[in-house]
Protein backbone atom coordinates (compact mmCIF):
# COMPACT_ATOMS: atom_id res chain seq x y z
CA UNK A 1 0.00 0.00 0.00
CA UNK A 2 1.53 3.31 -1.06
CA UNK A 3 0.55 6.96 -1.06
CA UNK A 4 -0.57 8.45 -4.40
CA UNK A 5 2.45 9.29 -6.52
CA UNK A 6 1.56 12.96 -6.81
CA UNK A 7 1.55 13.41 -3.04
CA UNK A 8 4.16 10.82 -2.01
CA UNK A 9 6.86 12.01 0.35
CA UNK A 10 10.44 10.81 0.48
CA UNK A 11 10.01 9.19 3.89
CA UNK A 12 13.58 7.92 4.16
CA UNK A 13 14.92 11.41 3.53
CA UNK A 14 12.47 12.85 6.03
CA UNK A 15 13.39 10.27 8.67
CA UNK A 16 17.05 11.21 8.28
CA UNK A 17 16.10 14.71 9.48
CA UNK A 18 14.96 13.33 12.86
CA UNK A 19 17.98 12.19 14.88
CA UNK A 20 16.06 10.33 17.56
CA UNK A 21 14.55 7.94 15.02
CA UNK A 22 18.00 6.38 14.54
CA UNK A 23 17.95 5.06 18.12
CA UNK A 24 17.39 1.48 19.12
CA UNK A 25 15.01 0.50 21.94
CA UNK A 26 15.45 -2.84 23.72
CA UNK A 27 17.74 -4.00 20.94
CA UNK A 28 15.29 -3.13 18.16
CA UNK A 29 15.09 -0.18 15.77
CA UNK A 30 12.65 2.36 17.16
CA UNK A 31 9.16 2.36 15.65
CA UNK A 32 7.77 5.56 17.14
CA UNK A 33 3.96 5.56 17.06
CA UNK A 34 3.26 8.00 19.88
CA UNK A 35 3.25 11.23 17.89
CA UNK A 36 -0.25 12.09 19.12
CA UNK A 37 1.28 12.57 22.57
CA UNK A 38 4.42 14.36 21.40
CA UNK A 39 6.18 14.48 18.06
CA UNK A 40 9.83 14.03 17.35
CA UNK A 41 11.83 17.08 16.29
CA UNK A 42 13.78 17.52 13.07
CA UNK A 43 17.35 18.74 13.31
CA UNK A 44 16.29 22.09 11.83
CA UNK A 45 14.09 22.75 14.86
CA UNK A 46 16.78 21.72 17.31
CA UNK A 47 19.31 23.89 15.48
CA UNK A 48 16.99 26.91 15.46
CA UNK A 49 16.56 26.89 19.22
CA UNK A 50 20.24 26.27 19.89
CA UNK A 51 21.20 29.05 17.47
CA UNK A 52 18.96 31.54 19.25
CA UNK A 53 20.32 30.61 22.68
CA UNK A 54 23.88 30.69 21.38
CA UNK A 55 23.80 33.89 19.35
CA UNK A 56 20.82 36.07 20.25
CA UNK A 57 19.61 35.20 23.74
CA UNK A 58 17.99 38.27 25.28
CA UNK A 59 14.68 39.44 26.72
CA UNK A 60 12.21 40.73 24.14
CA UNK A 61 10.29 44.02 24.08
CA UNK A 62 12.34 45.32 26.99
CA UNK A 63 15.75 46.52 25.92
CA UNK A 64 17.24 49.08 23.55
CA UNK A 65 20.49 47.21 23.04
CA UNK A 66 21.34 45.25 19.91
CA UNK A 67 20.71 41.74 21.26
CA UNK A 68 17.31 42.74 22.62
CA UNK A 69 16.31 44.21 19.27
CA UNK A 70 17.48 41.12 17.39
CA UNK A 71 15.68 38.81 19.80
CA UNK A 72 12.49 40.83 19.50
CA UNK A 73 12.65 40.69 15.71
CA UNK A 74 13.10 36.91 15.75
CA UNK A 75 10.30 36.51 18.29
CA UNK A 76 7.81 38.56 16.27
CA UNK A 77 8.95 37.03 12.98
CA UNK A 78 8.17 33.65 14.54
CA UNK A 79 4.69 34.88 15.46
CA UNK A 80 4.13 35.94 11.85
CA UNK A 81 5.31 32.58 10.53
CA UNK A 82 3.15 30.51 12.86
CA UNK A 83 0.12 32.77 12.45
CA UNK A 84 0.41 32.47 8.69
CA UNK A 85 0.53 28.67 8.98
CA UNK A 86 -3.02 28.71 10.38
CA UNK A 87 -4.25 31.57 8.20
CA UNK A 88 -4.24 34.17 10.97
CA UNK A 89 -3.02 37.75 11.16
CA UNK A 90 -0.07 38.46 13.44
CA UNK A 91 -2.25 40.17 16.07
CA UNK A 92 -4.57 37.15 16.18
CA UNK A 93 -1.97 34.76 17.63
CA UNK A 94 -1.25 34.76 21.36
CA UNK A 95 1.74 32.77 22.57
CA UNK A 96 0.87 30.35 25.36
CA UNK A 97 2.66 27.43 26.99
CA UNK A 98 0.37 25.05 25.10
CA UNK A 99 -3.23 24.31 24.23
CA UNK A 100 -4.23 23.66 27.85
CA UNK A 101 -2.99 27.11 28.83
CA UNK A 102 -4.82 28.64 25.89
CA UNK A 103 -8.17 27.14 26.83
CA UNK A 104 -7.71 28.09 30.48
CA UNK A 105 -6.81 31.62 29.38
CA UNK A 106 -10.11 31.84 27.52
CA UNK A 107 -12.16 30.33 30.32
CA UNK A 108 -10.69 32.60 33.00
CA UNK A 109 -10.89 35.70 30.80
CA UNK A 110 -14.57 34.98 30.19
CA UNK A 111 -14.95 34.50 33.93
CA UNK A 112 -13.34 37.89 34.50
CA UNK A 113 -15.78 39.43 32.03
CA UNK A 114 -18.61 37.84 34.01
CA UNK A 115 -17.30 39.65 37.09
CA UNK A 116 -17.52 42.94 35.22
CA UNK A 117 -13.88 43.30 34.25
CA UNK A 118 -13.15 44.69 30.80
CA UNK A 119 -15.90 47.26 30.71
CA UNK A 120 -18.61 47.58 28.12
CA UNK A 121 -16.67 45.74 25.41
CA UNK A 122 -16.40 42.60 27.55
CA UNK A 123 -20.09 42.34 28.43
CA UNK A 124 -20.69 40.17 25.38
CA UNK A 125 -18.72 37.39 27.10
CA UNK A 126 -20.45 37.50 30.50
CA UNK A 127 -22.23 34.31 31.57
CA UNK A 128 -25.16 33.96 33.92
CA UNK A 129 -27.39 31.18 35.29
CA UNK A 130 -29.49 29.79 32.48
CA UNK A 131 -26.70 30.12 29.91
CA UNK A 132 -25.20 26.92 28.53
CA UNK A 133 -21.72 25.86 27.46
CA UNK A 134 -21.68 22.94 25.02
CA UNK A 135 -18.77 20.54 24.54
CA UNK A 136 -18.68 16.96 23.25
CA UNK A 137 -18.31 13.51 24.75
CA UNK A 138 -15.04 13.08 22.84
CA UNK A 139 -13.07 15.96 24.38
CA UNK A 140 -9.60 15.83 25.85
CA UNK A 141 -9.79 16.82 29.50
CA UNK A 142 -8.12 20.11 28.62
CA UNK A 143 -11.21 21.10 26.62
CA UNK A 144 -13.63 19.88 29.27
CA UNK A 145 -12.43 20.68 32.78
CA UNK A 146 -11.85 24.44 32.19
CA UNK A 147 -15.47 24.70 31.02
CA UNK A 148 -16.65 22.68 34.02
CA UNK A 149 -14.89 25.18 36.25
CA UNK A 150 -16.24 28.17 34.34
CA UNK A 151 -19.78 26.81 34.63
CA UNK A 152 -19.29 26.31 38.37
CA UNK A 153 -18.05 29.88 38.80
CA UNK A 154 -20.77 31.53 36.74
CA UNK A 155 -23.86 29.39 37.25
CA UNK A 156 -23.95 28.36 33.59
CA UNK A 157 -24.89 24.79 32.66
CA UNK A 158 -22.58 22.40 30.79
CA UNK A 159 -24.00 20.20 28.02
CA UNK A 160 -22.31 17.49 25.95
CA UNK A 161 -22.88 16.35 22.39
CA UNK A 162 -22.92 12.52 22.52
CA UNK A 163 -20.83 10.18 20.41
CA UNK A 164 -22.40 7.51 18.22
CA UNK A 165 -21.34 3.86 18.34
CA UNK A 166 -19.04 4.38 15.36
CA UNK A 167 -17.28 7.34 17.00
CA UNK A 168 -18.89 10.17 15.06
CA UNK A 169 -20.65 12.99 16.85
CA UNK A 170 -24.44 12.75 17.08
CA UNK A 171 -25.23 15.80 14.99
CA UNK A 172 -28.98 15.34 15.42
CA UNK A 173 -28.49 15.68 19.16
CA UNK A 174 -26.14 18.60 18.59
CA UNK A 175 -28.85 20.49 16.73
CA UNK A 176 -31.02 20.23 19.83
CA UNK A 177 -28.34 20.86 22.44
CA UNK A 178 -27.04 24.04 20.78
CA UNK A 179 -29.97 26.38 21.34
CA UNK A 180 -30.73 29.98 22.21
CA UNK A 181 -29.22 29.50 25.68
CA UNK A 182 -25.82 28.45 24.29
CA UNK A 183 -23.04 30.98 24.70
CA UNK A 184 -19.99 28.80 23.97
CA UNK A 185 -19.51 25.72 21.79
CA UNK A 186 -16.09 24.12 22.43
CA UNK A 187 -15.06 21.04 20.47
CA UNK A 188 -12.07 19.15 19.17
CA UNK A 189 -11.19 19.26 15.50
CA UNK A 190 -9.78 15.72 15.64
CA UNK A 191 -10.43 13.25 18.44
CA UNK A 192 -7.17 12.30 20.13
CA UNK A 193 -8.59 8.81 20.73
CA UNK A 194 -10.52 8.06 17.55
CA UNK A 195 -8.62 10.02 14.91
CA UNK A 196 -11.92 11.19 13.41
CA UNK A 197 -12.05 14.67 11.92
CA UNK A 198 -15.22 16.27 13.25
CA UNK A 199 -17.59 18.26 10.99
CA UNK A 200 -16.31 21.71 11.90
CA UNK A 201 -18.39 23.59 9.37
CA UNK A 202 -21.63 22.00 10.59
CA UNK A 203 -20.82 22.68 14.23
CA UNK A 204 -19.91 26.29 13.51
CA UNK A 205 -23.18 26.73 11.63
CA UNK A 206 -25.09 25.53 14.70
CA UNK A 207 -23.23 28.01 16.91
CA UNK A 208 -23.63 30.92 14.53
CA UNK A 209 -27.35 30.26 14.27
CA UNK A 210 -27.71 31.14 17.96
CA UNK A 211 -24.84 33.62 18.28
CA UNK A 212 -22.58 31.35 20.35
CA UNK A 213 -18.79 31.62 20.44
CA UNK A 214 -16.82 28.69 19.03
CA UNK A 215 -13.60 27.30 20.51
CA UNK A 216 -11.66 24.75 18.47
CA UNK A 217 -9.08 22.36 19.91
CA UNK A 218 -6.73 21.99 16.94
CA UNK A 219 -3.98 20.02 18.71
CA UNK A 220 -4.50 16.90 16.61
CA UNK A 221 -5.21 18.72 13.36
CA UNK A 222 -2.54 21.43 13.12
CA UNK A 223 0.29 18.91 12.48
CA UNK A 224 -1.70 16.84 9.99
CA UNK A 225 -4.04 18.93 7.82
CA UNK A 226 -3.87 22.32 6.16
CA UNK A 227 -5.51 24.84 8.49
CA UNK A 228 -7.10 28.19 7.72
CA UNK A 229 -8.79 29.15 10.97
CA UNK A 230 -10.43 32.37 9.73
CA UNK A 231 -11.82 30.50 6.71
CA UNK A 232 -13.23 27.81 9.01
CA UNK A 233 -15.08 30.56 10.83
CA UNK A 234 -14.06 29.64 14.37
CA UNK A 235 -13.83 32.43 16.94
CA UNK A 236 -10.97 30.90 18.93
CA UNK A 237 -8.62 27.94 18.49
CA UNK A 238 -5.65 26.43 20.31
CA UNK A 239 -2.73 24.20 19.34
CA UNK A 240 0.50 22.91 20.93
CA UNK A 241 3.98 23.18 19.50
CA UNK A 242 5.30 19.87 20.78
CA UNK A 243 2.69 17.94 18.79
CA UNK A 244 3.69 19.63 15.51
CA UNK A 245 7.45 18.95 15.42
CA UNK A 246 8.17 21.92 17.69
CA UNK A 247 9.53 22.26 21.23
CA UNK A 248 7.79 21.86 24.56
CA UNK A 249 6.44 24.83 26.46
CA UNK A 250 4.87 26.75 23.61
CA UNK A 251 1.52 26.82 21.87
CA UNK A 252 -0.83 29.23 20.24
CA UNK A 253 -4.21 30.74 20.98
CA UNK A 254 -5.91 32.07 17.86
CA UNK A 255 -8.71 34.58 18.28
CA UNK A 256 -10.47 36.97 15.99
CA UNK A 257 -8.85 40.33 16.72
CA UNK A 258 -12.04 42.12 17.71
CA UNK A 259 -12.78 39.38 20.24
CA UNK A 260 -9.27 39.26 21.71
CA UNK A 261 -9.28 43.03 22.14
CA UNK A 262 -12.62 42.91 23.93
CA UNK A 263 -11.59 40.18 26.37
CA UNK A 264 -10.16 41.21 29.74
CA UNK A 265 -6.75 39.67 30.45
CA UNK A 266 -6.20 36.62 32.63
CA UNK A 267 -2.53 36.73 33.65
CA UNK A 268 -1.30 40.19 34.61
CA UNK A 269 2.09 41.74 35.27
CA UNK A 270 4.86 43.11 33.12
CA UNK A 271 4.92 43.50 29.35
CA UNK A 272 1.12 43.60 28.87
CA UNK A 273 0.38 47.12 30.06
CA UNK A 274 0.50 50.70 28.79
CA UNK A 275 0.14 52.73 32.00
CA UNK A 276 0.27 51.63 35.62
CA UNK A 277 -0.49 53.58 38.79
CA UNK A 278 -0.72 52.25 42.30
CA UNK A 279 -4.48 51.85 41.86
CA UNK A 280 -5.07 51.15 38.17
CA UNK A 281 -3.59 49.66 34.99
CA UNK A 282 -4.36 50.05 31.29
CA UNK A 283 -3.63 47.12 29.02
CA UNK A 284 -2.03 46.77 25.61
CA UNK A 285 -4.03 45.53 22.63
CA UNK A 286 -3.94 41.84 21.78
CA UNK A 287 -1.88 39.77 21.57
CA UNK A 288 0.45 41.43 24.11
CA UNK A 289 -2.37 41.95 26.65
CA UNK A 290 -2.38 38.17 27.15
CA UNK A 291 1.42 37.74 27.29
CA UNK A 292 2.41 38.81 30.77
CA UNK A 293 5.88 38.07 32.05
CA UNK A 294 8.78 36.23 30.46
CA UNK A 295 7.94 34.81 27.08
CA UNK A 296 9.00 31.47 25.46
CA UNK A 297 11.31 33.21 23.01
CA UNK A 298 13.65 30.41 21.94
CA UNK A 299 10.67 28.06 21.77
CA UNK A 300 8.79 30.46 19.49
CA UNK A 301 11.77 30.62 17.15
CA UNK A 302 11.99 26.81 17.11
CA UNK A 303 8.24 26.45 16.50
CA UNK A 304 8.56 28.74 13.50
CA UNK A 305 11.27 26.41 12.20
CA UNK A 306 8.90 23.46 12.66
CA UNK A 307 6.21 25.30 10.72
CA UNK A 308 8.71 26.06 7.96
CA UNK A 309 9.59 22.37 7.83
CA UNK A 310 5.96 21.28 7.48
CA UNK A 311 5.27 24.01 4.95
CA UNK A 312 8.23 22.86 2.89
CA UNK A 313 6.82 19.34 2.73
CA UNK A 314 3.34 20.61 1.87
CA UNK A 315 0.43 19.90 4.18
CA UNK A 316 -1.67 18.16 1.49
CA UNK A 317 1.19 15.69 0.98
CA UNK A 318 1.59 15.26 4.74
CA UNK A 319 -2.11 14.51 5.13
CA UNK A 320 -2.16 12.08 2.19
CA UNK A 321 0.76 10.14 3.65
CA UNK A 322 -0.82 9.91 7.08
CA UNK A 323 -4.24 8.90 5.71
CA UNK A 324 -2.51 6.04 3.91
CA UNK A 325 -0.88 4.98 7.19
CA UNK A 326 -4.18 5.20 9.07
CA UNK A 327 -5.87 2.90 6.58
CA UNK A 328 -2.95 0.49 6.84
CA UNK A 329 -3.31 0.47 10.64
CA UNK A 330 -7.01 -0.28 10.71
CA UNK A 331 -6.91 -2.79 7.87
CA UNK A 332 -4.04 -4.60 9.56
CA UNK A 333 -5.55 -4.62 13.04
CA UNK A 334 -9.15 -5.57 12.13
CA UNK A 335 -8.47 -9.25 11.24
CA UNK A 336 -6.50 -9.98 14.43
CA UNK A 337 -8.67 -12.05 16.81
CA UNK A 338 -9.61 -10.23 20.01
CA UNK A 339 -8.86 -6.73 18.71
CA UNK A 340 -11.55 -4.04 18.93
CA UNK A 341 -10.93 -0.72 17.23
CA UNK A 342 -12.58 2.33 18.78
CA UNK A 343 -14.41 4.53 16.27
CA UNK A 344 -13.77 2.18 13.36
CA UNK A 345 -15.74 3.97 10.66
CA UNK A 346 -15.13 4.92 7.06
CA UNK A 347 -17.96 7.47 7.17
CA UNK A 348 -15.76 10.31 8.42
CA UNK A 349 -12.37 11.71 7.37
CA UNK A 350 -9.47 10.77 9.61
CA UNK A 351 -5.85 11.43 10.51
CA UNK A 352 -3.15 8.83 11.12
CA UNK A 353 -4.30 7.61 14.52
CA UNK A 354 -6.05 4.47 15.75
CA UNK A 355 -6.96 3.27 19.24
CA UNK A 356 -7.86 -0.29 20.14
CA UNK A 357 -8.35 -2.73 22.98
CA UNK A 358 -7.12 -6.30 23.21
CA UNK A 359 -9.63 -8.64 24.80
CA UNK A 360 -8.27 -10.18 27.97
CA UNK A 361 -5.11 -8.06 28.13
CA UNK A 362 -4.82 -4.70 29.86
CA UNK A 363 -3.66 -1.83 27.67
CA UNK A 364 -0.59 -1.24 29.83
CA UNK A 365 0.51 -4.85 29.35
CA UNK A 366 0.04 -4.50 25.61
CA UNK A 367 2.19 -1.37 25.65
CA UNK A 368 4.98 -3.11 27.53
CA UNK A 369 4.87 -6.09 25.18
CA UNK A 370 5.17 -3.79 22.16
CA UNK A 371 7.91 -1.72 23.81
CA UNK A 372 9.99 -4.88 24.30
CA UNK A 373 9.99 -5.11 20.50
CA UNK A 374 10.93 -1.48 19.98
CA UNK A 375 7.42 -0.27 19.18
CA UNK A 376 6.38 2.86 21.10
CA UNK A 377 2.62 3.43 21.50
CA UNK A 378 0.43 5.25 23.99
CA UNK A 379 -1.62 3.41 26.62
CA UNK A 380 -4.24 4.61 29.09
CA UNK A 381 -7.27 6.86 28.78
CA UNK A 382 -5.36 9.53 26.80
CA UNK A 383 -6.89 12.28 28.98
CA UNK A 384 -10.32 11.34 27.62
CA UNK A 385 -11.98 9.30 30.35
CA UNK A 386 -15.59 10.13 29.37
CA UNK A 387 -15.00 8.90 25.82
CA UNK A 388 -13.47 5.64 27.03
CA UNK A 389 -16.40 5.22 29.40
CA UNK A 390 -18.71 5.71 26.43
CA UNK A 391 -17.12 2.66 24.79
CA UNK A 392 -17.14 0.61 27.99
CA UNK A 393 -13.39 0.53 28.58
CA UNK A 394 -11.04 2.19 31.02
CA UNK A 395 -8.00 2.28 28.76
CA UNK A 396 -6.89 1.67 25.19
CA UNK A 397 -3.76 1.35 23.10
CA UNK A 398 -3.19 4.25 20.70
CA UNK A 399 -0.91 4.20 17.68
CA UNK A 400 -0.41 7.62 16.11
CA UNK A 401 1.61 8.61 13.08
CA UNK A 402 3.38 11.71 11.88
CA UNK A 403 5.10 12.80 8.72
CA UNK A 404 8.17 10.67 9.54
CA UNK A 405 6.22 7.47 10.18
CA UNK A 406 6.97 4.67 7.71
CA UNK A 407 4.89 1.75 6.54
CA UNK A 408 7.48 -0.49 8.21
CA UNK A 409 6.70 1.19 11.56
CA UNK A 410 3.01 0.41 11.12
CA UNK A 411 3.63 -3.16 9.97
CA UNK A 412 5.92 -3.85 12.94
CA UNK A 413 3.20 -2.60 15.28
CA UNK A 414 0.58 -4.81 13.63
CA UNK A 415 2.87 -7.87 13.76
CA UNK A 416 3.59 -7.25 17.42
CA UNK A 417 -0.10 -6.82 18.30
CA UNK A 418 -0.89 -10.12 16.59
CA UNK A 419 1.23 -11.92 19.18
CA UNK A 420 -0.11 -10.22 22.32
CA UNK A 421 -2.91 -12.60 23.31
CA UNK A 422 -0.82 -15.72 22.77
CA UNK A 423 2.02 -14.25 24.86
CA UNK A 424 -0.36 -13.60 27.78
CA UNK A 425 -2.07 -16.97 27.39
CA UNK A 426 -5.47 -15.58 26.35
CA UNK A 427 -7.29 -18.07 24.14
CA UNK A 428 -11.00 -17.20 24.45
Amino acid sequence: MTAPAETALDIEAIRADFPLLAHEVNGHPLAYLDSGATSQKPQAVIDAEVAFLTNTNSAVHRGAHTLAAEATDLFEDARSTVAGFVGAADDELVWTSGATAGINLLAYSIGNATLGRGGEAARRFALRPGDTIVTTESEHHANLIPWQELAARTGATLRHIPVLDDGRLDMDAAATLVDDSTRILAFTHVSNVLGIINPVEDLIALAQRVGALTVLDACQSAPHVALDLPALGVDFAVFSGHKMLGPYGIGGLYGRSELLNALPPFLTGGSMITTVTLDHADYLPAPQRFEAGTQPVSQAVALAAAVDYLTGLGMPAVHAHEVMLEKRMREGLRPIPGIRLLGDTDLAPRVGLASFVVDGVHAHDVGQFLDAQGVAVRVGHHCAQPLHRRFGVTASVRASASVYTSTEDVDRMIDAVSGVRAFFGVTS
